[in-house]
């Protein structure tokens, strides 16, 4: 949550940064609740002096003096409390500021791409799309899911299941052993203020799958992304320097909605309710966010470069950022059947934005107390991965050739047939 010391500083110029999010803020009413807040807690510090030398006193004539200036301190809380709150629930729901080198957008129509990779596949037949192949290998069942549970699942069976998996391991193994990552297997549920502390929750609530519990449990909800629970491992807390950077992977599935996303990708694998994904997270001083976000792409490109996938890298515009993020790389992977790039990784250093809302802190070298920074990023989204593969590595008959990094998780297969 933005600092409202920060906000009346500079108010211009908080302004101009939302507004280059396309974020409609109303800075005078910001302005207005927080001078009424700052009036009431001025009313309130004057009306406890006052009380507290009528007991200093204890002059018994002034008693009942004492008792009606009580009751006007509690009505003068609970109107500054009920300001405060109306003032924190419009502060809740602003995203962070951007980088000044991030392009200003309101849309994916002003990402910028930074550079290409990898040598794009001429096919001497039409690629087909990848729920094509799955289903003509017999190993995707849409239909079956729908039947089970409902519209964007999937079954995934025999060897495309074995691929899916050795896809994930072969994540997790390279990020561990040659980035330094370690290995964390998480809950798969967050409770409502750990949501909160990554930026999910109020705004997104919508795109969120709650769960019910016993009823003195706090609200609970399926994790939309491992970013959320592992960003909050050190929620409430004050870090050594020393201890930094913390670089935490973990391999889960994710359950999203895509409330907003209703027609879009409806067949296939693009776009479901639940997928798995590799996340990276790393907890540092905000000083080194930039360098830890190039370090962290970098090793997400790593993984298509070892899968030998074609991919660019573009840079999200203004409007185009997730909510928590200050800078986001995307990794687009070379889809055939669409003859188009799509999302596979999104990258994004968030400076100290999660941390004011998670209390996240550490101590410098000079022993100051400040706010961490943190970076998350996907490395990979393991279904897209599974679509890219099974689209770059087709073959006329319908087989897929095994990548030759994943043969060792695949008891070296060459090759992957319907027989």
């Amino acid at each position: 949550m933005h600092n409202i010391k920060d906000i009346r500083e500079n108010p211009q110029e908080f302004k101009k940064n939302l507004e280059d999010r396309f974020v409609d803020i109303k800075l005078e009413k910001i302005l207005s609740l927080d001078e009424t807040n700052r009036k009431f807690i001025l009313s309130k510090e004057t009306l406890e002096k006052q009380k507290k030398d009528i007991s200093k006193s204890k002059d018994p004539k002034l008693f009942s003096k004492s008792k009606e200036i009580s009751e006007q301190i509690s009505k003068l809380a609970a109107d500054q409390l009920k300001i405060k709150n109306e003032l924190d629930d419009i502060l809740k729901s602003l995203p962070n500021v951007a980088l000044k080198d991030v392009p200003i957008g309101k849309d994916e129509k002003f990402n910028k791409e930074i550079s290409k990779t990898g040598e794009i596949k001429k096919f001497s037949f039409k690629p087909k799309s990848h729920y094509e192949i799955g289903e003509k290998l017999k190993m995707f069942d849409f239909d079956l899911a729908t039947k089970t549970t409902g519209s964007r699942f999937v079954f995934v069976k025999g060897k495309l299941a074995q691929l899916e998996r050795a896809i994930s391991n072969f994540m997790i193994d390279s990020h561990i052993t040659n980035n330094g990552y370690e290995e964390i297997s998480p809950p798969l549920m967050a409770s409502d203020d750990t949501m909160y502390g990554t930026g999910q929750l109020p705004k997104f609530e919508n795109d969120q799958f709650e769960i019910k519990l016993d009823e003195d449990s706090g609200r609970k909800f399926l994790i939309p992304t491992a970013e959320v629970i592992l960003t909050n491992m050190v929620k409430n807390q004050i870090l050594n320097y020393k201890n930094l950077p913390i670089r935490l992977v973990a391999s889960t599935p994710c359950f999203r909605k895509e409330a907003g996303s209703y027609g879009k990708d409806t067949r296939g694998m693009i776009r479901q309710h639940q997928f798995y994904k590799v996340e990276l997270v790393s907890i540092v001083d905000p000083i080194n966010c930039l360098n830890e976000l190039e370090r962290m792409t970098n090793c997400a490109t790593k993984i298509l470069d070892d899968l030998k996938l074609p991919y660019r890298k573009i840079i999200l515009s203004t409007g185009d950022m997730g909510f928590s993020a200050e800078k986001t790389y995307d990794i687009e992977v070379w889809i055939p059947s669409e003859n188009k790039y799509r999302e596979i990784s999104s990258c994004s250093s968030c400076g100290t934005f999660q941390a004011k809302r998670m209390k996240s802190r550490f101590k410098n070298e000079a022993n100051e107390t400040k706010f961490v920074g943190t970076l998350n990023g996907s490395g990979l989204a393991v279904g897209r991965t599974l679509i890219a593969i099974l689209e770059n590595y087709q073959n006329e008959d319908g087989s897929i050739d095994v990548p030759e990094v994943l043969k060792p998780y695949m008891n070296n297969l060459n090759k992957i047939t319907s027989n």
